[in-house]
């Protein structure tokens, strides 16, 4: 891919083919992208503590619980549960990778999604 910048024909392009992408997959591709952050920031990649950032995972997790809430009503419960399992298995290793655990409910996402238990 090109550094330079995209022409008014090629912006057009990629409206076009962005437009043609059903909401649920744009919804669910994002999800996965945060979780799989999160994911990484929370240690759990292949060079695990290299990478680990519990502040970033933080906000990831956050970010993906909003998402994830937000648009379950929207995407059906076929594409929302998964999404909702993977959020609160983060939500756990989170919880378990923090040397001072947050009180329930007070945990990334949990606003959103209510406490979480293990």
């Amino acid at each position: 891919m090109s550094d330079a910048p995209a022409t008014p024909d090629q912006s057009d392009q990629l409206a076009r083919d962005i437009a043609d992408v059903p909401a649920v997959e744009v919804i669910t591709t994002v999800a996965v992208h945060l979780m799989s952050a999160a994911a990484v920031n929370l240690g759990l990649a292949e060079e695990g503590a290299q990478h680990k950032d519990l502040d970033e995972a933080r906000k990831l997790i956050q970010a993906l619980a909003g998402l994830v809430t937000a648009s379950a009503g929207e995407i059906s419960s076929f594409h929302a549960a998964p999404l909702r399992d993977g959020l609160k298995s983060l939500q756990l290793a989170f919880r378990e990778a923090s040397l001072v655990p947050d009180e329930p409910g007070q945990g990334p996402g949990e606003k959103f999604t209510g406490p979480v238990y293990g």
